[in-house]
């Protein structure tokens, strides 16, 4: 395949970005969307350019790193699948494919497709943790009783890879798909328990303070997650957080 890849490029955080064309050719439709911008690399490297920097990792679809805006969509064009399980033969010989990183007031581009998403972190660390008593015999998880299906809905929350397409899905930036997946996985169980009202609490105002914004109700963010996290997770966030604050 020919290609036309209309590819954001900034130096770095402070640098004004821009949009740069490249063509490529002998583009296999089995490559990977991730191989055929290493081939792209290649290329620039032959000619003595800089190549494009992206961010990826295990390239199997776990770690989430691979986030790119493709065509307007996060993750391309297929569903349920990360950049790097995106394969070329969603596309077309001669296509225009326009690459960019995720947009966020919250994800600031550290550097051409590369963005910073410690934000994550942050609101995870804010709360995502529950406290145990080892001392004595600690009673072990597995013979604790938890109902079947708060357990798979725990199992299906904690799949969030973290990767902020419901970021960039979303025309307000928000996180609250992310935030109420990291919750729920919580939430459901009887380990969670302990820090439930801080935990709600806690990391809804770091999100906040991040400068995410708010749910729109679109749906665009379970649409676009590579995980399929359910709309669910940000109506259970809700009652957690309404629950907390009566508490409070």
């Amino acid at each position: 395949m020919k290609l036309t890849l209309k590819i954001w490029r900034q130096k770095d955080a402070n640098s004004k970005g821009k949009m740069m064309d490249y063509a490529i050719d002998g583009i296999d439709g089995d490559m990977s969307f991730l191989e055929m911008m290493d081939v792209l690399n290649e290329n620039l490297n032959n000619k003595g350019e800089e190549p494009v920097e992206f961010d990826h990792d295990c390239r199997e679809g776990i770690c989430g790193s691979c986030s790119l805006q493709i065509n307007g969509e996060p993750h391309g064009p297929d569903r349920l699948v990360t950049t790097c399980q995106l394969h070329m033969r969603k596309f077309n010989d001669g296509d225009t494919i326009t690459i960019e990183p995720f947009r966020a007031k919250a994800f600031p581009v550290i550097k051409d497709l590369i963005v910073d998403r410690t934000a994550f972190d942050r609101i995870q660390q804010a709360g995502g943790y529950i406290s145990v008593n080892t001392s004595g015999n600690t009673q072990d998880a597995n013979s604790i009783p938890i109902d079947k299906h708060d357990a798979d809905d725990a199992f299906y929350s904690a799949a969030c890879i973290g990767c902020g397409a419901c970021v960039a899905a979303c025309k307000n930036a928000s996180a609250m798909l992310f935030t109420s997946a990291k919750i729920s996985q919580y939430a459901l169980l009887p380990q969670g328990q302990v820090e439930a009202v801080d935990r709600v609490q806690n990391m809804v105002r770091q999100m906040d303070l991040e400068g995410f914004g708010n749910c729109t109700n679109t749906g665009a963010c379970e649409i676009e997650c590579p995980k399929g996290i359910s709309l669910e997770n940000i109506a259970r966030m809700n009652r957690e957080y309404l629950s907390a604050s009566v508490k409070g």
